[in-house]
């Protein structure tokens, strides 16, 4: 698992004003969805003591006589808050926190960045972050145990690639691991060698072989990465976002968090693995805890790693590695029975899958299960980045959920276009062709992967271009999604994923008071223009949580 992650580029503060009775937030350019994904506008929001929307207000309407608080906006833009609907909560936080190569463009700045670091932080005895990918350094290799040796060789280097499927090690951390040329390589994972030694990369399941040894965070510093990464989310104005993979160290620490009233973005958790699930839940998922702000809602499986690390299952070979096809991490008995363990008790089950092999095998589990679990069950697929065309269908039929990152297509084109080769990119981040096909969208961001900027993932969902604008027109054009559909996807779409449409993910009587207040109006600005977006103030449940700090 990810550990660490991208800070914001804005100073933070936090501010709790409590919500009473009958409030009136006034004098907006109010902008949400209703539940069928039609663009409402209105100029105010009247909210309830229980935090929640009573009334959308419009300009003609009379204003209540009596109201406990007003807040006059003088104009500026609200919003519904964004829900992430795949993210990683506290390795957010570490990623803020330790050692972040997100930001590198070459082994030499990384070398160099690792080696101030840990020469600031003399008193680490592990040098822990991540955020690197060689192919965003053009290196067309992967890094080695030697390359970190030169920047830091007295102590041990333990740092995650940028998507969490593969760390990089050297030669410290591999003898403290006791990990030699004899080493078996665990199934589900690879060790990269140069001739028969370990080269420093450990891929998915083999980076056990030196986690096993790193220190692990103390709870107070869990605490710390929560309250963290709860900065970052709310200046960049999610209000709520599934926890992929949620660890008993985290639950606690959400838990902790929330004893103290210190919780404020809403988390929908997903444990990693079917034991931790059970352990938190019981019988079966949670009831909403801390006033809406925590629920375990279900099970997260792998069934393959990522595609930059060629850990993604595929159909056929690499096609810059003819020798690999990635590997599937459960067989499909195995798959199938910890689906089938879940569902039993009534949890959600949201599986990664990455390649096309690994997709077909979801799906062929979800379809043997479909007889026995029945009602609304909500698979979910998280990622179903590279799927077979022929396979694309069968999220319809199968009512599962494509819970995918639109900032992930920006970012992997040219190293997906050499991975797979050009005919095999059909069905990849096929967006346009799962709402054609009937399928729910829910977007996210995979953060701290990406960045959980949903400014940027907005924009790169109606336009398929990076920042740059790049490439003219579009990357694979044709699964654009419009700008009102990534919206809906980007709100109503992870509340949906996560059986909360009820609560929050629009701006509607009795929905939650979960808002955003902007410096521009998203329907109208330009894509590049949108991706500059500032929140100025985030409210969570009619209370503001957050302002930003100017000058």
């Amino acid at each position: 698992m990810i550990r660490k992650l991208v800070g914001a580029a804005v100073a933070l503060s936090m501010i709790a004003t409590p919500a009473l009775a009958d409030g009136l937030i006034d004098n907006v350019n109010g902008i949400t969805m209703d539940a069928n994904g039609r663009v409402i506008h209105f100029s105010g929001v009247l909210i309830d003591a229980d935090g929640k929307v009573k009334k959308l207000m419009q300009s003609g309407d009379k204003r209540p006589d009596k109201l406990d608080w007003l807040s006059n906006q003088k104009g500026r833009t609200l919003l519904p808050g964004f829900i992430d609907a795949h993210g990683h909560v506290i390795d957010l936080g570490f990623r803020a926190l330790e050692l972040d190569l997100s930001d590198t463009k070459s082994l030499d700045e990384a070398k160099a960045k690792i080696a101030a670091y840990a020469a600031a932080n003399p008193e680490k005895k592990w040098i822990l972050g991540g955020g690197w990918n060689q192919e965003k350094w053009g290196l067309g290799r992967f890094p080695t145990a030697a390359d970190l040796d030169a920047a830091v060789g007295d102590r041990p280097v333990w740092l995650g690639r940028a998507d969490g499927h593969a760390s990089w090690a050297n030669s410290a951390a591999i003898r403290e691991a006791g990990v030699t040329a004899k080493t078996a390589t665990p199934p589900g994972g690879r060790i990269e060698k140069i001739g028969t030694q370990p080269a420093g990369v450990f891929v998915d399941a083999a980076q056990q072989l030196i986690e096993k040894v790193v220190p692990q965070p103390l709870p107070k510093e869990r605490d710390l990465a929560l309250a963290k990464a709860q900065e970052i989310l709310l200046a960049f104005g999610i209000t709520a976002t599934s926890d992929m993979g949620t660890s008993m160290d985290d639950w606690l620490a959400m838990r902790r968090s929330g004893d103290r009233g210190a919780l404020r973005v809403r988390i929908m958790s997903y444990g990693l693995g079917v034991d931790t699930a059970v352990r938190i839940g019981g019988n079966g998922p949670t009831p909403w805890l801390y006033n809406d702000r925590l629920r375990m809602a279900g099970v997260k499986l792998f069934a393959d790693g990522a595609l930059g690390s060629r850990g993604a299952w595929l159909l056929k070979p690499y096609s810059d590695a003819p020798g690999q096809s990635g590997a599937g991490f459960m067989t499909d008995d195995v798959l199938q029975n910890y689906m089938s363990r879940a569902s039993m008790d009534g949890f959600q089950v949201a599986v990664h899958a990455i390649g096309d092999r690994a997709n077909r095998q979801v799906l062929d589990a979800i379809e043997a299960m479909s007889n026995t679990y029945k009602g609304d069950r909500r698979w979910r697929i998280e990622h179903a980045q590279i799927v077979d065309p022929a396979d694309l269908p069968r999220f319809a039929s199968l009512k599962v959920i494509a819970s995918m990152q639109p900032t992930h297509a920006t970012s992997d084109r040219t190293m997906a276009e050499a991975r797979l080769g050009p005919d095999r990119l059909v069905g990849a981040y096929a967006w346009a062709t799962m709402l054609r096909n009937g399928v729910p969208l829910a977007f996210g961001s995979d953060y701290p992967v990406e960045s959980p900027d949903p400014w940027a993932g907005w924009a790169a969902a109606f336009t398929r271009q990076d920042a740059n604008g790049e490439p003219f027109g579009g990357w694979r054009p044709e699964e654009k999604v419009t700008r009102e559909q990534a919206w809906w996807a980007f709100t109503q779409g992870g509340s949906y994923a996560g059986f909360a449409e009820e609560k929050f993910g629009r701006l509607a009587p009795g929905q939650l008071a979960d808002f955003i207040i902007v410096d521009r109006d998203p329907m109208l600005a330009s894509p590049s223009d949108l991706r500059q977006t500032k929140v100025e103030e985030t409210w969570i449940g009619g209370a503001k949580i957050y302002v930003r700090k100017t000058g």
